[in-house]
């Protein structure tokens, strides 16, 4: 069963901070703030001889879409 549930969590979280992010770009027109975001990204690359691979994770942060995270925890604690 946590397999489950670990991809239900994942699944709440990525939905809620695309839910925030949108909901920060359509309410930013009248609360600039929630428009500001900061970026995180991570770029793990090898090269093996045999194997190569270049992978970018980017991550754009604002704070609608952290209330979003927020609120998507807090439905994922509810339906457990």
């Amino acid at each position: 069963m946590k397999g489950k549930e670990t991809i239900t969590l994942v699944v709440l979280l990525i939905a809620g901070m695309s839910f925030g992010s949108i909901l920060g770009e359509i309410v930013g027109a009248y609360l600039p703030f929630l428009k500001v975001y900061k970026t995180i990204s991570w770029s793990p690359a090898a090269d093996l001889e045999i194997l190569k691979y270049d992978l970018k994770f980017q991550v754009k942060l604002n704070l609608a879409s952290i209330g979003g995270l927020a609120l998507a925890f807090w439905v994922y604690r509810k339906i457990k």
